[in-house]
């Protein structure tokens, strides 16, 4: 455990830290792939472009140095990260070279500022902190070599199908190059590819969720095709899945991972709340509540652009009309005249409040959501003002670090 001075240091100096986030963000990175090119390997460049990765570096440390003395508080973010951390292959070495080049981004950006006191206190958190991890990520790493199926670092893959679920999502069906069995996974978790794609200098590794229920002689991955937009680069993964990858390729992965998990413990009410590509997790847990637990009140709510890019909408509509216990509604921003015609939508335009009351009996139910970001502060948010409780709130970004009430 740190001395009391030097945690005083940390929560003193956590906001200012806070303050300089992206410029420390950006220049750890800067001087961490100059130094040490070979971890291009491993982080995802798209979020380097856009930004994404250096704020979520700052935002885990200064959220880190405001909890220096109550870490279990922010339990639920370190789980995160050790499962990522577990995913892509982190080991113990690797700590010390991060934590320098740290030290060295927040010296180089609040200059005078950053005292000798200043510095030895936070070279002591970090070396703190990093032990957590270092904790956490071994017995993560324990449990995986002794699950039944589980395999150690990346294992091959062979797509025996693909199928094109809208315009912009299609899946992949994964068997094992090796024949061996399968590991089990907890519905919700998510697959890691290592993609080494021809004419790519480094490797990438993207999350993908299992969007099926565990028990089949496959994994699925359903994959939304980025393209360019809000001068946001094309996805490089996803993209060469969608137009390269095909049925009798081989790809890498590592076993299952994630905490965004369905408690299948319970027998409380379920609401499913997803948006666009969200739907991938929330399909598993859903499959999976059909299969094992026919008996427990599930409601499925999705909202996407317009049918066009509503992906497994059939299958949805299929298992509502045949499970007393499961209602459907969808929603979508821009219906075509198709969607009209077919009445296929249960309300246009967004997700909010007033209508959630409308169709959610949330007396007593835990809550899944899964979306872009800003439609989950809304729903949220929402979910919130109808006093649900945030411990029956569990949600996933599909970017970096994300939070619903970080104010960030």
């Amino acid at each position: 455990m740190l001395d009391a001075k030097t945690m005083e240091i940390i929560k003193t100096t956590a906001p200012v830290l806070k303050e300089n986030s992206v410029a420390i963000g950006k220049r750890f990175y800067e001087l961490l792939f100059t130094r040490h090119p070979e971890l291009l390997h491993i982080f995802n460049h798209s979020n380097q472009k856009r930004g994404l990765q250096q704020r979520s570096l700052a935002h885990s440390v200064y959220v880190s140095g405001e909890h220096i003395d109550r870490l279990e508080d922010i339990q639920p973010l370190i789980m995160k990260i050790a499962h990522k951390h577990r995913a892509l292959g982190v080991k113990p070495e690797q700590y010390p070279v991060v934590g320098e080049t740290l030290i060295e981004a927040v010296k180089d950006v609040l200059g005078d500022g950053a005292t000798d006191e200043i510095i030895q206190a936070w070279v002591k958190a970090y070396d703190y902190i990093a032990n957590q991890f270092i904790g956490i990520e071994q017995k993560l790493y324990e449990q995986t070599e002794s699950e039944e199926g589980n395999w150690e670092g990346f294992r091959e893959f062979v797509v025996v199908k693909k199928v094109k679920e809208s315009e912009v999502i299609t899946s992949f069906y994964l068997k094992p190059k090796d024949n061996k069995p399968l590991a089990s996974f907890r519905p919700g978790q998510y697959l890691t590819i290592r993609a080494k794609i021809p004419g790519e200098k480094y490797m990438h590794h993207r999350h993908y969720s299992l969007s099926d229920a565990p028990g089949k002689d496959t994994y699925r991955i359903s994959v939304k095709r980025e393209d360019v937009r809000d001068g946001n680069p094309p996805g490089v993964v996803s993209t060469w899945l969608h137009e390269q990858v095909q049925e009798g390729d081989v790809l890498e992965f590592s076993s299952p991972a994630g905490d965004f998990v369905l408690d299948t413990e319970s027998t409380n009410p379920v609401v499913l709340i997803s948006g666009g590509v969200g739907f991938t997790p929330l399909m598993s847990m859903l499959n999976t509540l059909v299969e094992k637990q026919p008996d427990r009140d599930v409601t499925c709510i999705h909202a996407a652009i317009n049918g066009k890019h509503h992906a497994m909408k059939e299958h949805v509509a299929r298992l509502a009309a045949t499970c007393d216990r499961l209602k459907s509604y969808v929603i979508y921003e821009s219906p075509t005249e198709e969607d009209r015609a077919e009445k296929s939508f249960d309300k246009e335009g967004w997700i909010d409040k007033k209508w959630l009351e409308s169709v959610v009996d949330h007396t007593g139910a835990d809550f899944y959501l899964c979306g872009p970001v800003p439609f989950m502060e809304v729903v949220y948010s929402a979910l919130r003002e109808m006093n649900v409780d945030e411990s029956r709130i569990h949600y996933e970004a599909f970017r970096p670090l994300d939070t619903m009430d970080a104010g960030s």
